[in-house]
């Protein structure tokens, strides 16, 4: 007679003080203390009392400071210095009260009608649903085989994305091309920048790393420049072509070409050129089929960084900023800055996608790769970047797109593009202000005038001026919160519409501030 089977019990092994000691655990209650931690009862109330907390915050928005008035260590004062060795009773209520209490009233508010100061960070439902979404599945789609569905749905999502933004279909994987969804910006051109360095290199030899140059604007986002060092370009060899008030400080090609030919004529070799679709000070826009033009004959690897500016590009009136773009060999956008994708989502396009591979890939077989690929044309992300983690972000845009739609997306962007075309007829319609530069998307470049116009004396040079009226208008607390930029030597303030909360009335009344603020500057 067989007696029945126990329940299986498990044995940890811990090392005592003659060797291995076998201690026998109660299976159910290992299996209680491991599964706790993704128990699904308890996931769904704590669940609850997030969407909670941030309808909440969303509801009672208007209520809070867009930027605090805070000190540097505030919040260290008021948390503990150390983690908690214990979990206190109910430790996720308590800690989502001190979000509420301590942490909120701390931060500046990106998702704030009033927020005008930077390039929105656009958030929507099904952007921050599509993120807890991704949250809670969790995969790590490095490899085709690691999850097969989560790249397919990302070599789909870039070609829906590349589609709506216009794009040709040379950067597309119907035509050949092909894309991925990285961090942002400064992900994608480090990428881009190593993958025409090495393929220069491999023409003209790797010891000639030192002679690779590399050009850009002086309006470029300083992330090239960044990336230039990390990728080894000498710092002296990131060319800053000097820009000017005349052509709304776009990239010269003509400048351009001067440039490229001095360094070859001194034994130089031009590498990389970072155009850019929408600068961050003014939202300039570099002419982009001009440079290729220019570039050409150089085989220099052309990107155009249209961060912000390329999420209008879903509006068909826009495309004709990228005439030319068939020549480029990559381009970017962050689909978190304004098409409601919530941070992080940047979209990159590649001409050549084998350029990243023989950068980026492996150069050994390594376990990652699946025996069930072989033999198959299928895309590794990981030999497209320089993480091997990655995150499933193409749930999140197939999600928004899906649920949006193209037209739906064009209707978010022109409703930001109109109130800001009103905020500049307003700055336009009061004689102490102008516009600075032509406005081409959802950004006013603006600043009161020097005050010699006006036929008195300029007590306060207008740069001085201008710098303490946006103090003053983001110290107004019911008021918006700008920014600023120095242009062609001029402090100008930036008024970037597009939070997705904000509405007509959040932008006239942005304006009173801005006035009120400046009549009592300039009767001081």
């Amino acid at each position: 007679c067989i007696p029945p089977m126990a329940p299986p019990t498990c044995l940890d092994n811990i090392t005592g003080q003659n060797g291995i000691v076998q201690v026998v655990v109660d299976t159910a209650e290992k299996k209680t203390k491991s599964t706790g931690l993704l128990d699904a009862d308890e996931f769904r109330r704590q669940s609850h009392q997030v969407v909670d907390l941030i309808s909440e915050y969303y509801d009672r928005m208007g209520d809070y400071p867009v930027h605090p008035s805070v000190t540097p260590g505030f919040l260290r004062n008021l948390l503990p210095p150390d983690a908690p060795f214990r979990p206190e009773p109910d430790a996720f209520s308590s800690a989502l009260k001190d979000v509420r209490d301590i942490i909120l009233p701390g931060l500046t508010h990106w998702q704030s009608a009033r927020h005008m100061a930077h390039f929105p960070a656009s958030s929507s439902t099904i952007g921050a649903l599509g993120e807890a979404l991704t949250a809670g599945i969790n995969v790590v789609p490095f490899t085709w085989a690691a999850s097969p569905a989560a790249t397919e749905l990302e070599m789909l999502v870039v070609d829906w994305l590349g589609k709506a933004l216009h794009l040709p279909d040379s950067l597309l994987f119907a035509g050949g091309g092909g894309g991925t969804l990285l961090g942002t910006s400064c992900e994608a051109i480090l990428c881009t920048l190593v993958a025409a360095r090495d393929r220069k290199l491999a023409e003209i030899g790797g010891n000639r790393i030192c002679d690779l140059v590399v050009y850009c604007s002086d309006q470029t986002h300083f992330a090239f420049r960044k990336a230039a060092r990390i990728a080894g370009i000498l710092r002296d060899h990131c060319r800053a072509i000097p820009t000017c008030h005349h052509n709304m400080f776009a990239l010269s090609p003509t400048e351009l070409e001067a440039a490229m030919q001095a360094d070859v004529d001194a034994g130089l070799v031009p590498l990389f050129l970072c155009a850019t679709l929408g600068t961050t000070q003014t939202t300039a826009v570099d002419p982009i089929g001009q440079l290729c033009a220019v570039t050409a004959p150089h085989g220099v690897w052309v990107h155009v960084d249209a961060a912000y500016a390329g999420n209008a590009l879903v509006c068909p009136e826009f495309t004709e900023v990228i005439d030319g773009v068939e020549a480029v060999d990559s381009f970017s956008m962050n689909a978190h800055k304004w098409l409601l994708a919530n941070n992080d989502c940047c979209a990159m396009w590649v001409k050549k996608p084998s350029a990243l591979v023989a950068a980026l890939g492996p150069e050994q077989d390594l376990i990652l790769k699946d025996a069930a690929s072989e033999g198959h044309n299928v895309v590794d992300y990981m030999d497209w970047t320089m993480t091997l983690t990655r995150r499933f972000r193409a749930l999140k845009m197939w999600l928004v797109l899906r649920c949006y739609g193209i037209q739906g997306l064009r209707d978010h962007i022109r409703n930001h593009v109109r109130m800001a075309e009103a905020f500049e007829k307003m700055v336009k319609a009061d004689e102490r202000f102008e516009v600075v530069t032509d406005r081409k998307f959802a950004l006013v470049c603006f600043r009161l005038r020097s005050q010699d116009k006006f036929g008195g004396a300029d007590k306060q040079p207008a740069n001085r001026l201008n710098r303490r009226l946006l103090e003053e208008v983001n110290a107004a607390t019911s008021g918006p919160y700008m920014s600023s930029a120095t242009v062609g030597g001029m402090f100008i303030l930036r008024c970037a519409i597009g939070s997705t909360l904000t509405e007509d009335h959040h932008v006239s009344d942005a304006w009173k501030v801005v006035q009120d603020q400046a009549t009592i500057i300039l009767h001081d």
